[in-house]
């Protein structure tokens, strides 16, 4: 791989730091320690620190030396995560989580690596004209949105950014691989309660009561034809049924029932078409015997909905430093979601994806049984990504500046 030999120099230093966090996984909006190492990092580069954006964000400001005072200079935002996931880890290394149901399950401690990596070097090498901001967001798990509590503290009016980018490493893509696509890219992220009010009874006397879970049973059938039949067969949507909720006697028909799940979309006119369908549903079949029924939809996350001209760029970046055969500009869509959505509404960019390997850098007498995959108890971030992530943020920034 074509990574810069200054950056090799520092895996493994780069490589104790990213275990070391591995190690002391923080969740949304707790992550004190981490914010703590990544602000005492960019201090001793020399970077200007600030803090406190989103409760625990992490801001770097790094202004080039050919930069002239006044006016208005350009600006980059790279951003990496932070949290970790509420789960537990089933790993038995050196580096595992040291905090039961904590755990870096999907590489965050990686991409705040691979960032601190590239800002030492730019700190050293400033020879740009413009500004780098450098991005440590807390909170992009479990629809928690720390990029939209970020923009609420108003990321981009204090640091503001021309463009804006992010990594996210990818299981089964080889190392060293990069992968890009266009437009519509991750899905958006929704969230279901219906609630279904009927008259609880005797099991044995079913006609004197209105039975929930029957209602229940029927409207998630029918909710299946949210996707079969009330969706134009070109768009791609999912409505998963993750949960029902009734009863806790043998003999006893509930007055209540809760039926959740999940919608995902790639476009809002297609999830504003989904949620209006299943309120009507929620509202009528219920009806339709005899109760009631309640619909609560929350969106988490929008669609994330990469910009043609920025994904081009930075897919060149790629193709430039590592290869043209190392790089695919359509991969496929990903029914994943993320919160660096909300910074594309407000901000051209691109969010890309850099392979993590199979699995094989995990040494087999530390691990369980699971596959190295995101969320899985046995993942761990591939460190060979590291001086590889930390090339192409370098890169990047440069060619940025240099159109």
């Amino acid at each position: 791989m074509s990574t810069i030999a200054e950056i090799d120099t520092t895996h493994e230093e780069f490589t104790i730091l990213r275990r070391d966090i591995h190690a002391h996984p923080e969740l949304a909006f707790q992550e004190n320690r981490t914010s703590d190492v990544v602000a005492e990092r960019l201090a001793s580069y020399g970077i200007e620190v600030h803090r406190g954006l989103g409760k625990t964000g992490v801001v770097g400001v790094l202004r080039g030396s050919k930069t002239a005072a006044g006016g208005k200079p350009r600006s980059i935002g790279v951003r990496a995560d932070m949290d970790a996931l509420p789960m537990p880890e089933h790993n038995r290394f050196a580096h595992a989580s040291r905090h039961e149901g904590r755990m870096h399950g999907c590489g965050h401690d990686g991409h705040t690596a691979m960032l601190l990596g590239a800002a030492k070097y730019l700190a050293k090498h400033r020879d740009f004209d413009g500004i780098v901001n450098f991005i440590f967001q807390p909170a992009e798990e479990g629809g928690n949105a720390g990029a939209k509590a970020m923009m609420k503290d108003g990321l981009f009016e204090k640091f503001p950014c021309d463009e804006i980018y992010g990594i996210h490493n990818m299981p089964g893509f080889p190392v060293g691989h990069f992968a890009f696509r266009k437009g519509p890219t991750m899905a958006s992220s929704n969230r279901f309660d219906i609630i279904v009010r009927g008259t609880g009874g005797h099991a044995a006397q079913p006609h004197k009561a209105v039975d929930t879970i029957v209602i229940a049973a029927e409207l998630v059938g029918a909710l299946q034809t949210l996707i079969s039949r009330h969706k134009n067969p070109i768009d791609v949507a999912v409505v998963s049924v993750t949960q029902i909720h009734a009863g806790d006697a043998y003999n006893v028909l509930p007055g209540e029932a809760v039926i959740k799940g999940t919608v995902r979309t790639f476009s809002t006119e297609v999830l504003d078409e989904i949620e209006s369908n299943m309120r009507r549903m929620a509202e009528m079949l219920p009806q339709a015997h005899g109760g009631s029924g309640e619909l609560k939809f929350h969106r988490a996350y929008p669609p994330l909905v990469n910009w043609d001209a920025q994904t081009e760029f930075a897919m060149k970046v790629a193709q430039d430093t590592f290869g043209a055969e190392n790089v695919d500009g359509n991969t496929p869509q990903h029914g994943g979601a993320e919160d660096f959505s909300f910074y594309l509404q407000e901000v051209p960019g691109s969010y890309l994806f850099m392979g993590n390997g199979e699995g094989a850098h995990r040494e087999e007498k530390y691990i369980g049984m699971g596959p190295c995959e995101l969320h899985n108890p046995n993942y761990d971030f591939n460190d060979a990504l590291l001086p590889i992530g930390s090339t192409y943020w370098v890169k990047l920034v440069g060619a940025f500046f240099a159109r």
